[in-house]
């Protein structure tokens, strides 16, 4: 399956996925240090973004939420790729900073945890394999 959006921050990435089918704050929402989602209204909460590629409607909260992703980078505990339905400031800024690869206008409910994906976001394609 293809799904087709727009790019953000260009670049290729593969992996699995992590889903929130919420609205993520990275502020006081995910550790910078571990990568653990902490957000206590997030499905994903407890589970680590490092080294996945990360899908979620859109992000939420303050917006030094931006430089939890960059310090996020820092740590190499970031995600690999970075999926949303609707790009908004403060996600868009920290994948910008970070230099990590991300799509927006994809919809996410189409989209499962544990999925292997293809990300090329400078075509703004996300590839999911089958089986």
């Amino acid at each position: 399956m293809k799904l087709k959006g727009r790019k953000v921050v260009g670049g290729k990435a593969e992996g699995e996925l992590i889903v929130s089918q919420k609205p993520l704050s990275f502020l006081g929402g995910v550790d910078p240090e571990t990568g653990i989602v902490t957000d206590a209204e997030s499905d994903i909460r407890g589970q680590s973004i490092a080294g996945k590629i990360l899908a979620f409607p859109r992000g939420k909260g303050s917006t030094v939420g931006s430089y939890v992703i960059y310090a996020l980078k820092k740590n190499g505990k970031a995600p690999k790729a970075i999926i949303v339905g609707e790009a908004e400031t403060i996600v868009a800024t920290g994948a910008i900073i970070a230099g990590i690869p991300m799509v927006q206008g994809i919809d996410v409910s189409k989209l499962r945890s544990g999925m292997k994906v293809k990300v090329d976001a400078d075509s703004g394609e996300v590839e999911v394999e089958e089986g």
